[in-house]
């Protein structure tokens, strides 16, 4: 954990000397003139290019050690991560109906994004927003013709005092037991794939594991449906929301991993489920904007990136498009990129890729559609106190019913016209499968055909056991994410794509530091220590674009902490061995083939 309190000392007694220490980049004469009449020294000025989770934590990083800073964000502040209201919906002096691109899910497993909330002043809160996250107590894996599978979520909130590999078998065992439509052998093998990952070395991990993807590794081909589903599949959408038939073996079993020995009290920063207690922007984002403010960062809402000018081997400035469509070029000493890989990749021209290899290889990296629709309902739906993943629906929904996890609101009282009582938000992770309705895939439906598929999918998950769960006539509207355009068109276009991890993406993902003295890279594409695109690896990833920013200029200030994922000291010595074995040609210990 960072110490928060020396970070804001450091803003206080570091401030005039950044600027010194970076004498050689200042800033124009004409704004030293204008921020510096007393003689004082120019502050260095950056800007972002970029407002979502990575950038607003660049900038708070940067913010706090004395730097000029401006955030250009072509849209709304807080990118994927914001909430937004439905337009047109209030009534009566409420608000609109609460929106967003996809639910909040901050687990226990992450550390530096918790740190930054926990810096984030909020009325009343202690801690900061991170006082806002509250800890669901179950979930469930909603079958359709099955019967469905309820978890509760247990927290003891301490460290055990020591962990042995029979501690996390048995764990593993416990939770694969509970899908009891699984063959009894098919559990043990499962258990046994997951204990060589725990114990294989990291140069396993990143070569023959990064190779290979988590449906082979568990050899879901040659397994039951069930098996498939529940614990190839299932598992890996609900705790990593990535691929098992796609992804390396490398990003689900290091996050597995995590959120194992989350559950097992060990190098957690809290639950493994957390959300917030109110929509994003009220709980999280807007207390943030409003802290960035008060520390002189400055804002430019509607600017959207071109291209980023290079010249005389420097980034020059940055072509945007402002909020009125006219063509500007924005200048700073220092440019953190905190875009999006599939947007910050357009912006770069072949002399800038030629500078920096890494930047071509982003080219390879992909991308692909997870994108979030909301339900009102007049009736709450008797749901599970927490997050629902219906496996065996097409489009591989997942979702969570938010009004009984935002206590501070009265929902009917403080939204839309007073006779919605709930909200249940859905990921739709799967866009190219077709339908139960139409017999199309999401992209080639219209948008109200996309509404009408996912609740006819939720229903058959929900309402199978002779029990309505979810009613027509409770449902009030529905609002799908505006980053989707020309659904049931021959060219849909989603605005908000999420990176995905085929294997050998590791080797693809740049580092945060380029070649290019005066820019550097933020966003959950860069090369971090959590292999998987999430807040975390974006708010890691901008940590460490400030750290490479503070040594190019010589910056005394104290270096962000970037906090790595958990790694059990008790699995260490089996690491050691695996890589002797492997450096034999050998498999893992545990690995029997």
């Amino acid at each position: 954990m960072a110490d928060t309190g020396s970070t804001r000392r450091t803003f206080v007694a570091t401030a005039a000397a950044v600027g010194a220490a970076a004498a050689g980049t200042a800033a124009s004469p004409a704004a030293a003139e204008a921020t510096g009449r007393a003689g004082a020294a120019a502050r260095p000025s950056v800007a972002v290019l970029g407002g979502g989770v990575a950038g607003l934590t660049a900038a708070h990083e940067l913010a706090e050690r004395g730097f000029a800073v401006t955030v250009y964000e072509r849209r709304a502040l807080g990118g994927k991560a914001r909430s937004m209201g439905v337009p047109g919906s209030a009534r009566g002096g409420r608000g609109e109906l609460p929106a967003e691109h996809g639910f909040r899910f901050i687990p226990g497993i992450y550390h530096n994004l918790p740190d930054t909330m926990r810096r984030i002043p909020f009325p009343g809160n202690a801690r900061g927003v991170w006082d806002n996250l509250v800890a669901p107590s179950e979930m469930s894996m909603v079958r359709t013709g099955g019967e469905d599978l309820r978890f509760p979520i247990p927290w003891s909130g301490h460290r055990p005092p020591g962990l042995t590999l029979d501690d996390i078998r048995r764990a593993l065992t416990a939770l694969a037991e509970t899908f009891v439509s699984v063959p009894a052998h098919e559990t043990a093998y499962f258990v046994n794939r997951m204990l060589i990952f725990f114990t294989s070395c990291d140069e396993r991990r990143d070569g023959p594991w990064e190779d290979r993807t988590w449906w082979e590794f568990t050899g879901a081909d040659r397994m039951s449906r069930d098996y498939q589903r529940l614990l190839a599949v299932g598992i890996t959408r609900n705790i990593v929301a990535t691929k098992a038939e796609e992804a390396s073996t490398r990003t689900v079993g290091t996050l597995m991993e995590a959120f194992i020995l989350n559950g097992l009290g060990r190098g957690a920063d809290g639950p493994v489920d957390r959300v917030l207690n109110a929509p994003t922007n009220d709980a999280w984002i807007d207390p943030w904007v409003t802290h960035l403010t008060s520390l002189g960062v400055e804002f430019r809402i509607g600017w959207t990136v071109r291209e980023v000018l290079y010249g005389a081997g420097r980034v020059t400035g940055a072509a945007v498009t402002d909020p009125d469509g006219a063509r500007r070029t924005v200048t700073a000493d220092h440019y953190i990129q905190a875009m999006p890989v599939e947007h910050a990749r357009r912006t770069w021209g072949q002399a800038l890729r030629a500078a920096d290899p890494q930047l071509a290889r982003c080219d390879g990296l992909r991308t692909d559609w997870m994108t979030g629709i909301q339900f009102y309902l007049t009736e709450r739906a008797p749901m599970v106190h927490g997050h629902i993943n219906c496996v065996d629906s097409p489009w591989s929904l997942t979702g969570i019913q938010q009004a009984r996890h935002w206590p501070g609101h009265d929902f009917p009282a403080d939204f839309g016209d007073g006779t919605v009582v709930d909200c249940l938000s859905v990921d739709i992770s799967e866009w190219d499968n077709p339908g139960v309705l139409y017999g199309r895939t999401a992209k080639q439906c219209t948008p109200d055909q996309v509404a009408r598929e996912v609740w006819a999918q939720l229903k058959a998950a929900l309402n199978d056991t002779g029990r309505t769960v979810l009613k027509d006539s409770a449902l009030h509207s529905w609002y799908l994410d505006p980053g989707v355009s020309g659904l049931g068109t021959p060219h849909p276009v989603n605005e908000d794509e999420l990176l995905i991890h085929p294997v050998g993406t590791l080797r693809l993902r740049p580092q945060a530091v380029t070649r290019v003295p005066n820019l550097f890279l933020a966003g959950d594409y860069v090369a971090v220590d959590i292999d998987l695109a999430t807040m975390e690896g974006a708010n890691a990833s901008a940590r460490a674009a400030v750290n490479g920013l503070l040594d190019r200029v010589g910056s005394p200030a104290g270096r962000c902490v970037i906090t790595p994922l958990f790694r059990a000291p008790e699995l260490e010595a089996a690491k050691r061995h695996d890589r002797l074995r492997l450096r034999m040609g050998l498999p893992n210990l545990l690995d029997l083939g």
